[in-house]
């Protein structure tokens, strides 16, 4: 009898719940239809897709289809590891992930804290949209001003180097410097556009905090130490687990566009050579393979790292 009592009561509970979730849906219901193409955007080309990762598994033909293509298992798995150059590129993509880790994404930030002390609202905007406007520029582009001003004869880099007392340098012709280039470039490029979150999050902060601290004889420095920074954590940290979860996806045309046989040797990532293999080389099971490899390390970096954010911070994803 008390089972069933209990049966009940969990059936009645359920159905509470359900009724009110089914009723606060539909309270807001402009906004669950406003989300609607972005959801079906995400499902029809980010988890779609993810069926297509079978092929990784299988010595895929088009003409055959994934249904008729002959069943290999981890074969390419292997033959990813075995490669005599795989090695050498992954160690070129994680060395290239780590110094846009290291050098790349504190540069938002430290951009964001420089223009929120700006007190002229007129020059703050304007310096605002000028260093918003690199990002809107193709990495084609990027690499077209980056090639003119690293020119060993035309460049102004190496007339100032010339005029130093020193030969010219080949930027792009020594592999010794690529990494530098792309990770300059594209500090260059997106650090402007990175200030827009961190920005609205300084908006954020309760100006009581600051008028306090001056009361108490603080600095402009100790404030952004005591006061600053700790109100942007929750912000640093949340896109600071997006960022390394996609720590091996340094971007195909952000390399590309800069690579040459001069330099390739250091240059060559992940991305570049899934295009090469891929596309030119025709082989789709195996680049699909090296993909997947990408999509597994990115999921367990960001499964750590929101563990130990949790842990630390008391931030988290999820």
């Amino acid at each position: 009898m008390a089972s069933k009592v209990q049966a009940s009561d969990h059936v009645s509970y359920k159905s509470i719940t359900s009724k009110g979730l089914l009723n606060f849906m539909w309270k807001y219901r402009a906004l669950y239809l406003i989300s609607l193409p972005g959801i079906i955007y995400f499902f029809i080309f980010k988890y779609v897709p993810l069926f297509g990762s079978v092929i990784a598994f299988q010595d895929y033909n088009i003409f055959q289809g994934i249904m008729g293509s002959k069943w290999v298992g981890l074969e390419h798995f292997q033959r990813m590891f075995a490669h005599y150059d795989f090695l050498n590129i992954l160690k070129n993509t994680l060395l290239i992930g780590l110094y846009d880790l290291v050098l790349g994404f504190p540069a938002p930030i430290v951009l964001a804290l420089l223009l929120n002390e700006l007190r002229v609202v007129l020059y703050k905007r304007v310096l605002q949209t000028v260093v918003y406007m690199p990002h809107f520029l193709s990495w084609v582009i990027v690499s077209g001003i980056a090639i003119g001003i690293l020119s060993p004869s035309t460049g102004i880099v190496n007339h100032l180097i010339s005029w130093l007392g020193y030969d010219p340098i080949y930027f792009l012709g020594e592999e010794s410097y690529i990494r530098s280039v792309l990770i300059g470039s594209g500090i260059w490029r997106d650090s402007g556009y990175g200030t827009i979150i961190y920005l609205a999050a300084l908006a954020g902060i309760n100006p009581d905090l600051y008028e306090a601290a001056e009361v108490d004889g603080a600095s402009r420095w100790r404030q952004t130490i005591s006061i600053t920074l700790p109100s942007l954590m929750p912000t640093i940290m949340i896109l600071f687990l997006l960022h390394i979860g996609k720590f091996l996806d340094f971007g195909f045309e952000r390399v590309y566009v800069f690579l040459n046989p001069l330099n390739i040797n250091n240059g060559e990532i992940l991305d570049t050579y899934i295009y090469k293999a891929g596309l030119q080389g025709q082989q789709y099971s195996y680049t699909t393979a090296i993909g997947l490899f990408k999509s597994v390390v990115g999921l367990m970096l960001i499964v750590i790292g929101n563990f130990l954010s949790k842990k630390t911070t008391g931030e988290s994803l999820y």
